[in-house]
């Protein structure tokens, strides 16, 4: 006689699900670096976007708004200030004086520069190092102990107070900083494009001028903007080398003749227009190569 058994209960089948994880606290002293860098970088920008902005709005101010109210607003935009800054106070011609020079020196600079540093980058000889260590102390050098002995250099060449002796000067003063800078960007770039472009036949010129360069791209924008901006704001070596005929002076020289002459004409509207006017074109060169300028600068951080 068959009795009944009582069933057993099922074993449990699968794995057991995993205990939640504790949740950690949080990072308060992350959050508290936050904040802190955050609020310095807007002490910052607003250490250098309220100048900037209470020069511009002072440009459209008359004299007398300028000296009884300083810090208002304009009751209206006056015009004439920027015209008389472009013909009054010359910043016409100062303007195209300046744009001859650094039309010759600015691709000087990076032509010879770009060579250099592909040079030093992408070859291996005898004294490469000792080179790259010369370009690098080079911006060591601090421009006004080469005053005295840049004058007389170029006095004896006969190219004191010319455009030519400035260019070569302005090609040297720039040269350090765009060979260490281009040097460390050639050594990001890739060799197997080289190697290709080689065994296709390419010489060395070609393989500069065709491959590498299109490749630096970005690098050679962006060490462009920045001997723009050195070149542009450039003072003292036109003041020295540069001094015989006013009407001949860059646009730093013609910012400081104008503050001068306003002192005595009684116009600062057209000195801050001047000011203004001065600052534009670097400003507009920035903001339309921004993202050039930072795939330049990044480009060698993460390989």
């Amino acid at each position: 006689m068959a009795t009944d058994t009582p069933a057993k209960p099922a074993a449990e089948s699968g794995p057991k699900a995993p205990a939640p994880a504790p949740k950690r606290p949080p990072h308060t002293e992350g959050n508290a670096l936050n904040v802190f860098s955050h609020g310095l970088l807007w002490v910052w920008g607003l250490m250098v976007i309220i100048p900037v902005a209470w020069i511009v709005l002072t440009s459209f101010k008359t004299t007398r708004e300028i000296a009884t109210d300083p810090l208002g607003l304009p009751e209206s935009f006056q015009w004439e200030n920027y015209a008389n800054a472009w013909t009054t106070g010359n910043i016409g011609g100062y303007f195209i004086n300046t744009i001859q020079v650094m039309a010759f020196s600015v691709t000087g600079t990076m032509l010879l520069g770009a060579m250099a540093a592909y040079v030093l980058a992408r070859y291996e000889f005898f004294g490469n190092r000792i080179v790259y260590f010369g370009f690098a102390a080079g911006m060591m050098f601090p421009v006004f102990l080469a005053l005295f002995p840049l004058f007389k250099t170029l006095q004896n060449v006969a190219l004191l107070n010319t455009y030519p002796g400035l260019v070569l000067v302005y090609i040297a003063y720039s040269l350090p900083f765009t060979v260490f800078f281009l040097t460390a960007f050639f050594r990001t770039l890739p060799s197997g494009v080289a190697e290709a472009a080689v065994v296709d036949g390419a010489g060395h010129y070609r393989l500069f001028f065709q491959v590498m360069l299109p490749m630096a791209k970005p690098g050679l924008i962006a060490i462009t903007i920045f001997n723009i901006i050195g070149q542009w704001n450039q003072f003292l070596l036109p003041l020295v080398l540069l001094s015989r005929n006013p009407e001949d002076a860059m646009i730093s020289q013609g910012l400081a003749n104008l503050a001068l002459r306003q002192g005595y004409e009684g116009d600062p509207g057209a000195l801050f227009a001047g000011t203004v006017m001065a600052m534009l074109p670097i400003f507009v060169a920035y903001v339309v190569f921004q993202r050039h300028i930072q795939a330049g600068l990044t480009a060698g951080a993460i390989k």
